[in-house]
């Protein structure tokens, strides 16, 4: 059997009771290594497991899958994933090749960012589509993702935004030239996601068109949810740009409308500006609302 195993998102003790027995089981385990991370190592997590691991980089999953499938029927093969197993699609597709196969699996859900994000003090129901903000380059600067929060405040929901990461990479130059040479570790930071939407924001008013966001707007910048020294900062998008917190991994939330309750939950993480912001919400929200 295959089973597809989530990890929580701190550290090697947030694995499932029975994801750990379905570890401890099986006779290969592969440890997903390019779309998350939790605050341990491998090494970290083979203690505490009592079992090898092996990675599966980006390479692997996406291109060579068959050897991760490989004599699956006979034996049990683990999957172990930052997070929640679904939390990218990659994983999907690993499920539909055994499904193809004929290999049967199992799921073993954990918690992922999708939900832990409540904790913020956003309400999980009020969340529209997440979205991934990505690296910038001096030749590719998309704006898709802002276009889909703008779509979301218009309902007035709020966008947890996912932050580009990049790990094992190679630069262009070594990619066309064959070499196995890889680029230093890279995680986009809240203040450095904060600086691209204000650069879209100015944009669009030089060229005349309304921004839908200011530097006024809302946010919650989040780091390593999950784990023992997580933190959490309530900014308006201009604070955020500035705003360190840390080590990675980091989310960013653009918040939408928001409920009293919010209001008040924000306070707990807020200072400065944005506290004065979040007095004009609880000022302007409805009697009732």
């Amino acid at each position: 059997m295959l089973y597809l195993v989530g990890l929580g998102l701190g550290d090697a003790a947030d694995i499932t009771v029975k994801g750990l027995q379905v570890v401890r089981k099986c006779s290969r385990v592969y440890l997903e290594a390019y779309t998350s991370m939790l605050t341990v190592g491998k090494e970290a997590l083979e203690e505490f497991y009592g079992k090898e691991l092996t990675l599966a980089e980006r390479d692997l999953v996406e291109q060579e899958a068959d050897e991760i499938l490989k004599d699956a029927k006979e034996t049990d093969v683990a999957f172990l994933v930052v997070g929640d197993p679904f939390g990218a699609t990659t994983h999907s597709d690993l499920l539909l090749r055994a499904v193809r196969a004929g290999i049967p699996y199992q799921v073993v859900h954990n918690a992922s960012i999708m939900n832990a994000v409540g904790c913020c003090g956003l309400q999980l129901y009020n969340f529209g589509e997440t979205v991934s903000v990505v690296f910038w380059t001096e030749s590719w600067r998309p704006e898709s993702f802002y276009d889909k929060i703008l779509q979301n405040r218009a309902a007035g929901l709020h966008t947890l935004c996912l932050l580009d990461l990049k790990v094992k990479e190679q630069s262009l130059e070594n990619l066309m030239r064959g070499k196995k040479i890889y680029e230093p570790p890279r995680f986009m930071s809240v203040s450095q996601a904060a600086a691209q939407l204000l650069e879209i924001v100015r944009r669009r008013r030089e060229r005349g068109d309304d921004p839908g966001l200011t530097e006024d707007t809302l946010c919650v910048g989040v780091a390593r949810l999950g784990a023992s020294d997580q933190e959490m900062r309530t900014a308006t998008l201009a604070q955020m740009s500035s705003c360190d917190l840390g080590a990675p991994l980091h989310s960013l939330v653009v918040a939408g409308r928001l409920h009293p309750l919010e209001v008040d939950m924000l306070r707990l993480h807020a200072r400065g500006d944005a506290l004065t912001r979040l007095d004009r919400e609880c000022a302007a929200a409805p009697q009732g609302h």
